[in-house]
């Protein structure tokens, strides 16, 4: 039985993913994530602000409409919470290539175009086999139209695509007016992969403290619902592959992932719930459902219910919507 799949050019064993979390801080967890069977890791992210070559485009996009508040920077961690530097990044990735057997794709956090995209051809040439860049900014000015965002989003990853050679994704929220469109320029500036959703994590009140508090709660089975949707629609449209992310617990999720067209899932809080062996049961109970229902392998069921394919297509779209409407007693 075939498991391989390939992911940003990259010879997968199997289509899991480690995605990432603090799993990825430590190098002994990497081993035990390599030897549960996980295909490929993502590094722990290094964030813009543990950079800063270029505060003022940071402050403009993060600490705009702050200034009546003097307590809002308070909200930015020092310095000297973070883990480690960007140096440190760079030597845990040589270390992790040093270490592993699998794939190791670093991932760059940030907001702003400017000097800390120069870590890129810094995460290259420390060895990574590809690099993440996971652009999360939640836009609250109402004077910035929709089609600015997007232009950031697409110099970001231009100046990204330019500079470096190993393969490079782009980890993308959902919150654009039209989804496919967007896909396709990204696809069209040679981003090798979309890793869809990521998970905009929502402040919380404390009502006793009267202050806004941050909130983390892990993702659900029930998230993946709207990147299999996506994906599902996506597959055979874009050269791009198509990575599953948020809510993938069981081995179930997986084939449903595969099926849309996903080329790898990602897993994360299943991993922190249940252990890193969670990796392994999952791989198993893939072999035995594809064993049982006579699949050969992994490609052979990608993209068998994508919306090219499946028997009904209108099922992504709002003929579905209306019919779950009405069929509810």
């Amino acid at each position: 039985m075939d498991l391989t799949t390939r992911y940003l050019g990259l010879e997968l064993k199997n289509p899991l993913v480690a995605s990432a979390s603090p799993l990825s801080k430590d190098l002994d967890t990497l081993k035990h994530l390599e030897d549960a069977g996980l295909a490929a890791v993502v590094m722990e992210s290094l964030f813009e602000e543990q950079i800063r070559h270029e505060e003022g485009a940071l402050d403009h996009y993060l600490t705009q409409g702050t200034e009546s508040f003097a307590e809002a920077l308070s909200y930015f961690p020092d310095t000297s919470e973070f883990t480690r530097g960007p140096e440190e990044y760079l030597e845990h990735i040589r270390q992790a290539k040093w270490s592993l057997s699998i794939p190791v794709i670093a991932s760059l956090n940030g907001v702003s175009s400017g000097g800390w995209m120069d870590y890129a051809r810094k995460i290259q040439e420390a060895g990574a086999d590809a690099l993440e860049l996971n652009i999360y900014y939640v836009p609250t000015d109402p004077a910035i139209p929709g089609s600015e965002i997007e232009r950031m989003y697409l110099d970001d990853l231009r100046t990204v695509r330019t500079a470096v050679t190993i393969p490079v994704a782009v980890k993308l929220s959902p919150y654009f007016s039209n989804m496919a469109n967007m896909a396709a320029q990204i696809d069209a500036l040679g981003i090798n992969g979309l890793v869809l959703f990521n998970r905009f994590y929502q402040p919380d009140i404390d009502l006793e403290e009267l202050e806004v508090t941050p909130n983390l709660v892990l993702s659900s089975s029930s998230e993946m619902r709207l990147p299999l949707r996506w994906i599902a629609i996506l597959y055979g449209r874009i050269k791009a592959d198509l990575a599953a992310t948020s809510g993938i617990y069981k081995t179930e999720d997986v084939l449903k992932m595969l099926m849309a067209g996903a080329s790898a899932t990602m897993l994360c809080s299943a991993l922190l719930v249940h252990g890193i062996r969670r990796a392994t049961e999952i791989l198993k109970g893939m072999e035995s459902w594809m064993d049982e229902h006579e699949y050969e392998s992994v490609r052979q069921m990608q993209g068998s219910m994508s919306q090219r394919h499946c028997p009904e297509p209108a099922a992504f779209e709002r003929a579905n919507y209306m019919k779950v409407l009405q069929s509810y007693k």
